[in-house]
């Protein structure tokens, strides 16, 4: 049985130019061959070929043909992006073993699902991911009126006043840790340690900015533990924002209860004629750009966190948020992935 030699095909193919080239030359035929490590015959055979256009060209091969052509290929995309539920599973869920059912009710082939998903890898570049939430109730076309009529409004009045705005959310944080994959031997799933106490402890932020310096800061506070967040809470906030940066100010949040509807919250706004209350976009949260210091923060230093009680958390949570403040680039990224810019247009 010929073995094929080592060596990819542009290394054969100068292995064979080379040893033409040294034989035409003056040397040896014999010594040639043996030092390229094929027969005479064979070293006779590439001389004969270097003499035709492309003789010695290398032939990659070419491998087994594929079950499903291009074609074929392009027709499973579509299939695969009308999603899961409208082939009739019940949740938006791609997995590699219905993907192998999709493939052989549509086109007769049947594949095992791991080899499914590396041609999903290789000839589609489809990877797994994890969904983002979209709220049904959002009215994409109000959101993005509020991005493109109200938010500039914002700004330029806020310029105009000279105030800075503050993106304003909150957001609580568990015992129990956001979990994310870790690196671990094979088999062997990590085990985390951690309270199934539901002791959690609330926090209120802004990103901050000012519309004439461009600069981005970051402001918060921690609740005491087990508390929820109410109209009280919030005018605290405000209060701590105004005692930390003083001048007047654009806030910018939610339709929550605890915000504008709020009576304590309305009765401070009304003493305050240099805070202006906007509000963003109904069900669209990720128009906030203040949601990032959630994701940041609780996927990011905290997760696979196990406190062996709320002191230290809030411990952590505190620490996290100082890192965050000092890393105004960051803080930026969030505001330009929520789509609100930050210049006037």
């Amino acid at each position: 049985m010929n073995m094929r030699p080592i060596g990819t095909a542009a290394e054969l193919e100068r292995r064979r130019r080379r040893a033409v080239e040294l034989v035409d030359a003056g040397e040896s035929a014999t010594v040639v061959a043996r030092i390229a490590g094929v027969t005479y015959s064979s070293l006779h055979r590439w001389r004969r070929l270097a003499r035709q256009q492309n003789g010695l060209t290398a032939k990659p091969a070419l491998g087994p043909m594929p079950r499903l052509t291009n074609q074929q290929m392009a027709v499973l995309e579509a299939l695969l992006k009308k999603g899961a539920v409208s082939h009739g599973w019940p949740n938006h869920l791609w997995t590699s073993k219905r993907v192998a059912i999709l493939i052989q009710k549509h086109f007769g082939v049947r594949y095992h699902p791991d080899h499914v998903r590396r041609i999903l890898e290789q000839r589609l570049h489809w990877t797994s991911q994890k969904p983002q939430k979209h709220a049904r109730e959002c009215n994409d076309k109000e959101v993005e009126r509020w991005i493109a009529d109200d938010w500039p409004r914002i700004i330029r009045q806020a310029f105009q006043r000279r105030a800075r705005i503050a993106l304003l959310d909150e957001s609580g944080f568990l015992l129990s840790p956001e979990v994310r994959r870790t690196l671990a031997p094979r088999g062997k799933t990590p085990l985390i340690v951690c309270s199934d106490r539901h002791d959690r402890i609330s926090v209120i932020s802004a990103i901050t900015l000012s519309p004439r310096a461009l600069r981005v800061g970051l402001h918060f506070m921690l609740l005491g533990d087990n508390k929820n967040f109410h109209g009280e809470e919030v005018v605290l906030f405000l209060r701590q924002l105004k005692g930390e940066v003083g001048g007047p100010w654009t806030i910018v949040w939610d339709r929550s209860q605890i915000h504008s509807k709020s009576k304590v919250v309305k009765a401070w706004l009304a003493k305050h004629p240099e805070v202006v209350a906007e509000e963003f976009p109904a069900h669209a949260p990720d128009t906030n750009p203040d949601e990032g210091v959630w994701c940041w923060t609780k996927y990011g230093p905290l997760c696979n966190l196990a406190p062996a009680d709320v002191a230290e958390l809030r411990t952590h949570i505190w620490n996290a948020l100082v890192t965050l403040k000092n890393q105004p680039q960051l803080l930026t990224s969030f505001i330009l992935h929520a789509r609100v810019p930050l210049q006037l247009s």
